[in-house]
Formats: structure tokens, C-alpha cells, sequence
């Protein structure tokens, strides 16, 4: 069991780092990337353990991968091409990994088992099994695992009006929907992440992205193939938020953090810190494959702190991901932050409304808790209590309470840290670089 000890910081941070690869644009790079016509170079894929997963499940399914320098070389089998699996296709902890590929495989002539890590295997999956069911796919369970059965005839195109907005059902449905007889029509209530919309059209697929929340697809004409072409993830925005978050916490001169996706859909963590008060600016440097990158900017103005404000609604769910540590941010705020319409934190890696309760109250925070939102009682310009805190194997509660150790008037510890490797391996190097004293 990894553990991080923490020591507040002597001197204030600065410094420039890189965010490690998007997980979510990594998972769809090296899927697609599978799906092509031809060999797919990938830059810039992040080494967590959730992307490795994806790579290990698609090696599985028989398709040829390589490492050429930093570049994975993914060698598309085509749109027919995948293998039968010898035995469960085990995703890991990864939840993208397996809603994804329950829409590919729902769609395969052979039959195909996936599972995962305990954590994993108590996440929901009946919002993507029941829109596959409809398009006429043979899945069986409501959790992990999952075994899809070999379609009898080609699945079906839908018309399908999502209850929550979700970029795992949409991108289910839209990977099933290649291989589906018509049009596959897909209305969210509010917006999600257009990761998969993005790189199926930089790939030739013709998927168009309407206003008021509809994408369709239409098959219809279209020579089945995805184009064989490079592929560049970005740096990880919901990574470089505990770096912003420390910055803002614990920084001096202006951090850097280089090469991050700024897809406003994922976004929304910076335009919460701003509702706060933080000077976060974005300087925009491209749009490689589709998706928009730019480099964060972090300036903390010493004897200010950040003031409360209320998260919620369509702002919460353009950073689901990000609210652990936004409620670290909002901890040295001055004021009463309220995060309303978060139920889907009850049913992340841990029940995330629970456990940032637990991890804020270990550093002397006062928390409300309710059934779908919690609010943090800022502490403005005090320090944090020292604490040792229990990250319940949740990765992204391990990393918001090392960034809330940053805050502590004295040492502090966090235990059961080892998923941090599922998404940011990298995490305790980057906040060493910016000066900050951390060991695992």
C-alpha cells in the first residue's frame, strides 16, 4: 500500500511542468486507432494504468501494438477485423475501458466477457447495457461482469433520448452505431465530453454534433473504414487540476502547466476556480487531431484567499472529475462553497461525496453532507490541521488530500494511495519539481 508523507512547503511553489496524457482521449486513441484502415501512430498516451488497460484488452482482441520511441504504433485490423478473446477482458479500475468497449463488442460476432478490479465490479453499467439491448445487442449483466453474446443479425440504429448527459453512454452508443443498420440519433439533456465525436470525425467518420445536445451518426453511404492517421493526446486537464489547485494553494510565482486539452467540456474545473477568485489563464498553442490545447497559467495573490461560490448543474458536469479538488480549493476559501446536483460522485471509484467529506474533516474542515451535495466551510486564510488520511483507494481523493497537505501547519500522511498510478503515475514527481517536500 503506497503512502504519501507530506511536509507544508518551506518556500512557495513555482516552476513549468507537462500534464501527462488525456486517460480519456488515450482510451479513444488506441480504440480507434484499432478500428483503422492502416497503422496509427499515437503521441503523447498517458502510461496510467487505466490507458494500459485499453492497450492490454485490445492486444486480446488480436490487434498488433508497438512501441516506437514515445509513440505507440497501433496497427488497425479494420472494422471487422477484431479476434475472439481468450478468457475476461479485465479492464482494471477503468470504467471508461469497459462501458467503451461493451458498445464495440455488443456489435462482434464472437463472444466476449469483460470484468474488472473490485472497485470496478460495483459500478453501474445498466445505463449503457439497456440503449445496447434496444440496438438489438445480447448483454448480460447489470454490473461487471459483463458477457456479450455474438449478434445474430447487424445491431440496429436508435433514436435515443439519454437521462443524464454522459459522454461513456454517448460514446458507447456511437461505437456500436458503426456497425449499426441506420441512423443512430443521440440527445443529452446538458453537455458531456465530445472526445470520441471529435476523433471519429478527424478520422472520416461522419458524425455531426447539432446544437441543443444531438449528435447523430449516419452510416448511410459511408465506406466503413477509419482513416489511418496520427493521433496526439493532450496533456490531462483533471491532472492539471491538483497541480492549479497546489499552485493556487501553496504558490508563488506563476506554475506553468504545458500541453493540457482544453475542450470546454473539460474546462469547467477553471471556470469554477474563477467563480472563487483565482487568476488561472489559459494561452492557447493549437488543435492537434481535433482537439484544442493550450498551456495554464497560475498566479496566487498572497493575502487574498479565494472566496465561496455555488457549483452546480450543467457547470458540475463539465467537472465531475475535478470536485474532490475543487473542495480542497474551496476549503481555503473564505466563505460556505456549495457543490449541489454531484450524485454521480456516489458511484465513482468510491462514493466520492463520502469520502471528500471524510478526507476535508481529517484536515479540521467542516462539511455538510447530503444525499446529492455536500458544502465545504472555507477556512480562508487559516492553515489546515495536519491529518492522516484515508484515501479509500480512490486515486483522485489521495491526490486532493496531498494537495490539502500542502495547506497543514505541520506533516501529514495519506494511506491506501497506490491507485494514484491509474491516473497520474507521475503526480508526486510533478509537485517535487514545483518545490514541494512529498515522498511515497
Amino acid at each position: 500500500m503506497t503512502q504519501f508523507r507530506i511536509q507544508p512547503p518551506t518556500a512557495p511553489l513555482s516552476g513549468t511542468i507537462t500534464a501527462p496524457g488525456d486517460k480519456s482521449v488515450g482510451h479513444r486513441a488506441v480504440m480507434l486507432g484499432a478500428l483503422a484502415g492502416g497503422e496509427v501512430r499515437i503521441t503523447g498516451l498517458g502510461r496510467g494504468a487505466d490507458n494500459r488497460a485499453t492497450s492490454r484488452a485490445f492486444k486480446q482482441l488480436g490487434v498488433e501494438m508497438r512501441e516506437d520511441g514515445d509513440a505507440l504504433i497501433v496497427v488497425g485490423a479494420g472494422r471487422r477485423g477484431l479476434r475472439a478473446p481468450e478468457g475476461f477482458i479485465d479492464c482494471g479500475n477503468s470504467g471508461t475501458s469497459i462501458r467503451l468497449m461493451a458498445g464495440l463488442l455488443a456489435a462482434q460476432p464472437f463472444l466476449s466477457r469483460l470484468t474488472g478490479d473490485e472497485s470496478l465490479r460495483r459500478r453501474p453499467m445498466k445505463r449503457i447495457v439497456e440503449p445496447l439491448r434496444l440496438m438489438g445487442a445480447d448483454i448480460e449483466g447489470d454490473t461487471p461482469p459483463l458477457t456479450i453474446r455474438p449478434v445474430r443479425k447487424a445491431l440496429q440504429g436508435i433514436d435515443y433520448v439519454l437521462p443524464v448527459a454522459s459522454a461513456q453512454v454517448k460514446s458507447a452508443l456511437l461505437l456500436a452505431g458503426l456497425y449499426a443498420e441506420g441512423r443512430t440519433t443521440l440527445t443529452e439533456p446538458g453537455p458531456s465530453r465530445d472526445h470520441t465525436e471529435r476523433m471519429l470525425r478527424y478520422l472520416g467518420a461522419p458524425v455531426l454534433s447539432e446544437p441543443d445536445g444531438v449528435t447523430r451518426l449516419d452510416p448511410t453511404g459511408w465506406e466503413p473504414v477509419l482513416d489511418a492517421r496520427p493521433i496526439h493526446v493532450p496533456g490531462d486537464p483533471s491532472s492539471a487540476a491538483f497541480i492549479v489547485v497546489a499552485a493556487l494553494l501553496a504558490g508563488g510565482d506563476p506554475v506553468v502547466v504545458q500541453g493540457v486539452c482544453i475542450n470546454p467540456t473539460r474546462t469547467g474545473f477553471i471556470d469554477a476556480l474563477r467563480a472563487m477568485g483565482a487568476t488561472v489563464t489559459v494561452r492557447s498553442t493549437g488543435n492537434p487531431g481535433g482537439e484544442p490545447v493550450g498551456d495554464l497559467v497560475v498566479e496566487r495573490r498572497a493575502g487574498q484567499p479565494l472566496a465561496a461560490a455555488t457549483i452546480e448543474a450543467d457547470l458540475v458536469v463539465r467537472c465531475i472529475d475535478e470536485i474532490p479538488i475543487l473542495a480542497v480549493a474551496a476549503a481555503a476559501a473564505q466563505g460556505v462553497t456549495w457543490f449541489r446536483d454531484v450524485s454521480e460522485l456516489r458511484i465513482k471509484e468510491s462514493d466520492r461525496i463520502a469520502t471528500t467529506a471524510a478526507m476535508l474533516r481529517a484536515f479540521g474542515v467542516h462539511v455538510e453532507e447530503q444525499s446529492d451535495a455536500f458544502a465545504v466551510h472555507g477556512r480562508g486564510g487559516d492553515s489546515f490541521t495536519p491529518a492522516i488520511v484515508d484515501a479509500a483507494g480512490d486515486h483522485r481523493i489521495a491526490m486532493a488530500a496531498a494537495v490539502a497537505a500542502l495547506r497543514a501547519s505541520g506533516p501529514s500522511q495519506v494511506d491506501d494511495a497506490a491507485n494514484v498510478a491509474t491516473s497520474y503515475p507521475g503526480f508526486v514527481n510533478a509537485l517535487q519539481t514545483l518545490g514541494a517536500d512529498i515522498r511515497d
